[in-house]
């Protein structure tokens, strides 16, 4: 992901305790080989098998979401939305903890994953590295890379060798997946990422990845998100590739809009293949203390996804996926500096899986795009300018039917008044008609509002002339036609028809005014957009239900591809799959409410069924079946009282036994930011890459030490608010958010002669992202340490997370958990017996800095058939100085940091969950001050749906 716009920018028995919850891994044979495809391109569209194809496209990480049954429900939202194609990063350090260790099993398995999009029918754009970026630790390389030599992304032999080990691992299952081979829907391949070195060992680096690809099998095309770069010569991608984020990452000022960049000239720069947009803006990251997603979902809202979305279609795009369409959480510690636990980013479908209004927005467009094929196959054709100057309107047609597509917009974007103009269009060959033509009518354009209006566009049996709605989907049944317009509540509608001889019309529903136009062969409907009218037009044999909707009716659409061809459905909050059987229809989706569901359905359908249940229905006037959906059963969700408390920072006490700790005893590194002093205290070069670390120094005092410089690498970039505490013999020295500082020595706190103790508690809060200069290697940790008033020498020992790279829980993997005491004796774990720690009161308020775990448990008993989305909230009336981390049933989903914020509501992925049994909360509250301590818990309901998702 780009941080730019326009064209130049992103040891206990209980470790598995909860492996019953994880479905188990898929066999990683190869899927069957069904019919190979072609897949190509020209300057205007992706081809596939021949078809030229709009590539509507959303992205998503698998490894932000661990619970792989969730996987599906979100393939199976995006699909419903009208998208075609998901576009997966594949985090490198997420599936190896150690040079030659590789997992891809439970919540890794990328089999499953591919399989899944194979099912639900959905292009996978795949980017596997070996850098990602995506506001992840190191932007994706492996914990075990930092103490490697070589500079990464260059030909440098060390970072080669292992690159070609992750791409070895991670194309064989590609591979596999491919549309070319038959076996699955893996469309794309990106080379690289955001990669701008376009030097000659760039070239050779990239060139380098590409034979690499190909050597591995994958045979679809290469593209990349490059810019302006490698377009031609060593290295040059088959599709090149461009990232716009338009509106920034400032989400303080969610009413602020930027300008609209045309990107015309580099459609017009690209001969040989499409205007591709590998990451377009989908919302936007939020950083620690930052205003909230809410506020990201406002600055990238429906509005603007209109706007900016359509002017990527004036500008020749056929190309589009949105970053991100759903964004997930940085469960564990996979997050880079700067960005909290939810990487919600303000998306289309929100962090805990629920539909938004961006949701709705991107689906009125994304249904567009695969109704109205022409779309994929246009040019830019000259026209008049709308009759208002304040507005502006760029037209394309496709060459081969002519079909055209008028853009229409504010020539300001960010104009927020409503503005009503005329168009003239052009129909035919008979030049250009001022449209709408009824008396009194026009065109609405709301502030920061945009429309695709289409003209001389054939679909079904059907010759649109034009219409001053916007066509949301249209599809054939057996001799009927059925189309769907809609448009802004209460604004003007015009819809022109062609047809041989005068048609019968039938009025359904609503009030449509019809004029048919002998000379011309046209019937005109006129209409205002308010709920949703409904007409008949028959000529002979052939038919049109006519749906004209506002867009609160639009949304409640849904079309799903069947074996026998396309169903309409209008009414539930989702509908995932459909299928014929016979004379049955059996659908699946979710509902929110109690409901009516309408089917639109060829004849002969004699029975729904929804989520497996026969739905009884009735006939309508317009062909459709009529039923009732039941809402969800009401949930109670239990409070959580019954508390438990423990003594988390033994470490303080200089008694504590760290004999088995490992000592900073290396005496050199490839690591280039070592700055050859010793000793070597960098947390990477001991193999604790993640999370909290221990140090315990020790030294023999003189009695003269006064004061002790402490200086540590916390990662404090972007306002990540990383810190440290120490202490000396027990006695609380104070805590540092950036880095150094000298700490008083009282002199009482001294053993002169004797062995002192320096403990110092580190938090690690991820590496740098890569860019080019090698950032992600920087040390963390302590960095240095030195005694004022005494020269003693001070001995140091670290603890990470329990055996480094060689992890004892795999399933959860090299994220889930760092060096607290609490950790590595697996007090986060729900097999662990609390029975003999003392009781809790919450909110719990204390003045001792140092750590303390909390322990409760809680019986769930969800309904099948539901979906309940659930969240640990944390509440300070007034913030303090604490920081928590947050275990469920053994898998760390939340840090919360009281007086930073601004995240309270921390997401629990479904799969971690026994929704018919007991469950687990730990959570580790290190007290950084005088006043920590841990807030109000408790479990929040974020909504409740019947669903058809297993």
């Amino acid at each position: 992901m780009l941080r730019s716009k326009g064209p130049q920018g992103r040891r206990v028995a209980c470790w598995a305790s909860l492996a019953m919850l994880l479905p188990a891994a898929v066999n990683a044979e190869a899927p069957a080989a069904g019919p190979a495809h072609t897949v190509t391109f020209d300057r205007h569209s992706l081809i596939i098998d021949g078809k030229p194809t709009y590539l509507w496209s959303g992205s998503f990480h698998y490894w932000r979401l661990p619970s792989p049954e969730s996987w599906n429900d979100v393939l199976q939202k995006m699909k419903a939305a009208g998208f075609n194609a998901v576009e997966i990063y594949f985090d490198w350090g997420y599936h190896s903890t150690k040079r030659g260790v590789y997992d891809f099993t439970g919540i890794r398995d990328v089999d499953r994953l591919l399989d899944m999009a194979r099912d639900v029918g959905i292009y996978v754009i795949a980017r596997p590295g070996p850098y990602i970026n995506a506001e992840t630790d190191a932007g994706g390389f492996p914990g075990w890379l930092v103490t490697t030599a070589g500079k990464p992304r260059t030909t440098a032999p060390e970072y080669t060798a292992a690159y070609r080990e992750w791409m070895t691992q991670i194309d064989r299952i590609l591979a596999r997946h491919q549309v070319t081979d038959g076996r699955g829907t893996v469309l794309l391949y990106q080379v690289e990422n955001e990669f701008y070195n376009d030097s000659d060992d760039g070239r050779a680096y990239l060139q380098a990845l590409e034979d690499k690809a190909r050597a591995d099998g994958i045979t679809v095309p290469l593209f990349g998100n490059h810019n302006t770069n490698f377009f031609e010569g060593v290295g040059k991608l088959d599709m090149p590739g461009y990232d716009s984020y338009p509106m920034d990452f400032d989400c303080t000022r969610p009413e602020r809009w930027n300008a609209v960049y045309d990107f015309a000239s580099e459609r017009r720069g690209l001969k040989n293949a499409p205007l591709f947009f590998p990451e377009y803006q989908g919302g936007a990251f939020d950083v620690w203390g930052g205003p909230g997603y809410e506020a990201c979902r406002k600055l990238t809202g429906p509005a603007f996804e209109r706007v900016f979305y359509e002017a990527t279609m004036a500008s020749g795009s056929t190309m589009q996926n949105f970053y991100m369409t759903y964004g997930g959480i940085n469960w564990g510690w996979l997050s880079s500096p700067g960005v909290y636990t939810s990487y919600d980013y303000g998306a289309a479908i929100t962090a805990s899986r629920q539909l938004t209004p961006k949701y709705d927005q991107q689906k009125l467009i994304g249904y567009m795009t695969r109704a109205a094929a022409p779309l994929a196959r246009t040019d830019a054709v000259g026209t008049s300018v709308p009759e208002n100057p304040r507005l502006r309107v760029t037209a394309r047609v496709n060459p081969d039917n002519g079909t055209r597509f008028y853009i229409l917009r504010h020539a300001d974007a960010s104009d927020t008044t409503d503005d009503a103009t005329h168009l003239k269009v052009a129909l035919g060959n008979r030049g250009e008609t001022t449209i709408p033509q009824a008396p009194g009518t026009t065109i609405h354009i709301n502030g920061r509002d945009s429309k695709v209006l289409l003209a001389n566009f054939r679909f079904g049996q059907q010759d649109l002339a034009y219409s001053t709605s916007e066509l949301l989907t249209q599809l054939h049944e057996g001799k009927r036609d059925v189309a769907v317009l809609y448009g802004r509540t209460g604004e003007d509608g015009e819809t022109v028809l062609r047809y041989r001889d005068r048609p019968d019309v039938r009025m359904i529903e609503g009030k449509i005014d019809t004029h048919w136009d002998a000379a011309s062969h046209t019937l005109r409907l006129n209409y205002r957009h308010e709920g949703l009218s409904r007409v008949e037009i028959r000529q002979g044999d052939a038919s049109l239900l006519l749906l004209l909707g506002d867009n609160a009716a639009a949304i409640r659409f849904w079309q799903l591809d069947t074996n026998d061809g396309p169903v309409l459905l209008r009414g539930p909050y989702l509908a995932r799959a459909a299928e014929h059987r016979n004379d049955t229809l059996a659908l699946t989706g979710d509902t929110d409410h109690a409901g009516d569901i309408e089917v639109f359905t060829a004849a002969g359908t004699r029975t729904v069924t929804w989520n497996g249940k026969p739905v009884g229905t009735t006939a309508t006037a317009s062909g459709s079946l009529l039923g009732h959906l039941d809402g969800p059963a009401p949930v109670t969700l239990p409070a959580l009282n019954d508390w438990h408390i423990a003594d988390g920072a033994p470490e303080i006490a200089a008694r504590f036994d760290d004999r088995a700790w490992q000592a900073t005893d290396r005496t050199s590194t490839p690591n280039d930011y070592w700055d050859h002093k010793l000793p070597i205290l960098d947390s990477d070069d001991y193999g604790f890459h993640h999370g909290h670390v221990w140090y315990r120094g020790h030294f023999t005092a003189t009695g003269k030490e006064n004061a002790i410089q402490l200086s540590a690498n916390l990662g404090v970039h972007l306002g990540n608010h990383g810190i440290f505490t120490a202490w000396i013999n027990g006695h609380f020295l104070g805590n540092n958010p950036s880095g150094s500082q000298q700490f008083p020595i009282d002199p009482r706190w001294l053993k002169k002669g004797g062995d002192n103790v320096v403990s110092v508690l580190v938090e690690n809060t991820g590496h740098l992202q890569e860019e080019h200069n090698g950032a992600f290697r920087e040390p963390r940790g302590l960095l240095s340490a030195r005694l004022e008033g005494s020269d003693a020498a001070i001995h140091w020992k670290i603890q990470g997370n329990v055996g480094g790279e060689d992890l004892p829980d795999t399933m959860r993997g090299p994220f889930n958990i760092g060096g607290l005491y609490g950790e590595r004796n697996g007090w986060h774990l729900p097999g662990f017996n609390d029975s003999g720690w003392a009781k809790a009161t919450l909110p719990r308020a204390t003045d001792k800095p140092g750590m303390d775990w909390y322990r409760t448990s809680f019986k769930l008993d969800i309904p099948d058939g539901q979906d309940v989305p659930l969240a640990i909230r944390i509440h300070d009336a007034a913030p303090h100085h604490y920081r928590a981390i947050i275990f469920i049933n053994g898998w760390q989903i939340g840090r919360y940091i009281s007086d930073v914020g601004p995240q309270t509501d921390f997401e629990l992925p479904p799969g971690l969950l026994n929704k018919h049994g007991e469950n687990t909360i730990a959570i580790a509250s290190w007290s950084t001050a005088q006043d920590g301590g841990l807030g109000e818990v408790s479990l929040v309901m974020q909504g409740n749906y019947t669903t058809g998702l297993k």
